[in-house]
Order: C-alpha cells, then structure tokens, then sequence
C-alpha cells in the first residue's frame, strides 16, 4: 500500500527532513506532496554559494536548504508544487528519471498541454521548462522528487539564481539554466493552486490505485523535527557540506587573488602579486568560516570590512 501525504507545512527544512525520514527510516512506501514558503533548494553536490544570489538571499530573508538528491538548485514558492515519489525497488534498477516522469507528464496532457521529458530530464512544455527532477537511492528504495511551477514568482527565480560563475573555481555540479514557464498561463480553463493539487492527487491515486491517504503520526512528526535541528537547519549541511573551492576576489585595485575553502573553512588566501601578500590578512582569516558576517567578527577593522566586501 503506497501512503500518500499532502503536508500541512511550508517549512522547507521540515518538507525536506521528511522525505529523508520517509525514505531511510520507515519501510513503506510514499507520495509526498507538499509547498514551500519561498526557499532555494540546492543539490547535494553543489557548492552552494556558486549557486545563489547570496546578497538576495540575506535581504530577502530566504531559506537555502541542500537535499538528499543531486542535480541542480531550484526555486521554491507558494506557487510551486513539489513532488515526491518513495517506492521500493529492484537492485540496480531503482534509478529510472523516465519512468518516475512519466505519471507526472500524463497528469499534464490530461489537460491538454504538450508536455515531454527533456534532455537533462526535466518537464517541458514547448515554450519552455515547468519541471526539474532529481532522484536518491538508498539501499532497496529510491526517493524521485520534483518540482511543478504552476504560478511561482518567476521574477524572484530568476534573481535568486543570479550568479556570478567565473568567480568560482570547483568541481561541483553546475546547475543547468533553462527558460522557465508557469503551467496555469498555458491551461485553457484558469483553476487555483488548491485544485491543481486536488486534480494531481485524483490522478496519482487512479494511477497507482493501491493508494491510501495518510496524517503524518507524532512519532513521524517528532523524528522530522530532529532531523531538521540536526541536518537540515545547519549552516554545517546547507553551506559547508559544499564540494572543496577556491574564489577569485578584487580587494582594490593593485590587490586581487584567490581565497580557497575547504568544508566551509577559508584554509588559504593568496594574492596574484607575490609582492602584495599581506601575512596580517592571511593570519587573521585563515580557518574562519567562509560566510559573511564572519570576517568582521574575527577582526573590527577596515581591513576585515573591505574585505568581506570584495568576496560577498
């Protein structure tokens, strides 16, 4: 029997701790439908902050949360919904983007939309991407989740998303930028949100038929919560867990050079003129964590202020 879930919550750190719980530490199987509050969501092996508009992100007050899966960063709102499937499965066979695609993309020609799978399986529609995939295998059961732009801010996407790639030296997973759509711009008929995702249970629940709704119990809900507090709320797993890089900076203009970090650590900076080396900076930052705010707290100087400027 596969439970099917709509959370109540819009907190991406619990939405994402509970598909973590649902797929490691139960042994059923799941549909886990659930929104969350305006949020970036990164991939396992990216480096997050080659992946935000971190300026954005502090201003705005926005969540960066790193999940489970790998693949690329996507944007979160009250206009997206996000699914999950968690199923059990053959060894060596569990991975299969296409096939989890497919109950998603059925849903939407039912609508009459011309939808498809992508190259990097995603969902499209000819004008544009309305869905982004990634999947997680962990031993016998496969956790395949996606995203489902039916009326997200796609201006606050795009700003989130904003980088600046040249300035990052790394081998983490890039994220591939594709030119996004909302799905309720293209339906024939207007419906709210509510009733997309009462349609999308209608039709999971016709397709998968050995289907039961079900309340996430207190036990659920207290594991959930300390997963949250020990993973997903952690500065440790959503910044430091990023892939080891280095960081190109322009202190002014006779000093530039590169900082490197290592787990969320500064563990070098070195200018491109030897002959600028400034041993008092180098000391004084060495081993601090690579975020801003950081800088200034180890030192109160210009210096710490000009330059956690040049790097954030």
């Amino acid at each position: 029997m596969i439970r099917f879930i709509i959370s109540s919550s819009i907190d991406p750190y619990f939405n994402l701790a509970a598909e973590e719980y649902f797929l490691r530490e139960t042994d059923c199987e799941y549909i886990f439908l659930y929104q969350n509050q305006p949020s970036i969501i990164v991939g396992k092996h990216q480096n997050a902050l080659a992946e935000i508009n971190l300026s954005w992100v502090l201003t705005n007050n926005i969540p960066v949360v790193r999940r489970l899966s790998g693949g690329g960063t996507v944007f979160h709102d009250l206009g997206n919904l996000n699914f999950c499937f968690i199923l059990k499965g053959e060894e060596g066979k569990l991975a299969d983007m296409k096939g989890f695609a497919q109950p998603i993309i059925r849903f939407l020609q039912s609508f009459g939309l011309d939808a498809f799978l992508g190259e990097k399986n995603d969902i499209r529609l000819p004008s544009g991407k309305v869905s982004g995939n990634a999947e997680h295998v962990y031993r016998q059961r496969v956790m395949h989740h996606g995203t489902l732009l039916y009326d997200a801010d796609l201006q606050s996407l795009e700003e989130a998303i904003r980088v600046s790639p040249s300035r990052f030296i790394d081998k983490a997973v890039k994220s591939n930028r594709s030119n996004v759509i909302n799905i309720s711009s293209h339906l024939i008929k207007p419906m709210s949100i509510s009733d997309f995702i009462e349609s999308l249970s209608c039709f999971l629940s016709a397709e998968f038929r050995n289907f039961q709704t079900y309340l996430i119990t207190v036990e659920d809900e207290n594991r959930i919560q300390e997963l949250m507090k020990s993973r997903y709320q952690t500065w440790e797993w959503n910044y430091g867990y990023s892939p080891n890089f280095e960081m190109k900076f322009v202190l002014n203009k006779t000093k530039s050079g590169i900082v490197s970090v290592s787990k969320g650590f500064v563990q070098s900076i070195s200018f491109d003129d030897n002959e600028l080396n400034d041993s008092l900076m180098v000391d004084c930052f060495t081993g601090i964590k690579f975020f801003p705010g950081e800088f200034v707290k180890h030192s109160s100087t210009l210096m710490a202020m000009s330059f956690e400027k040049a790097l954030f």
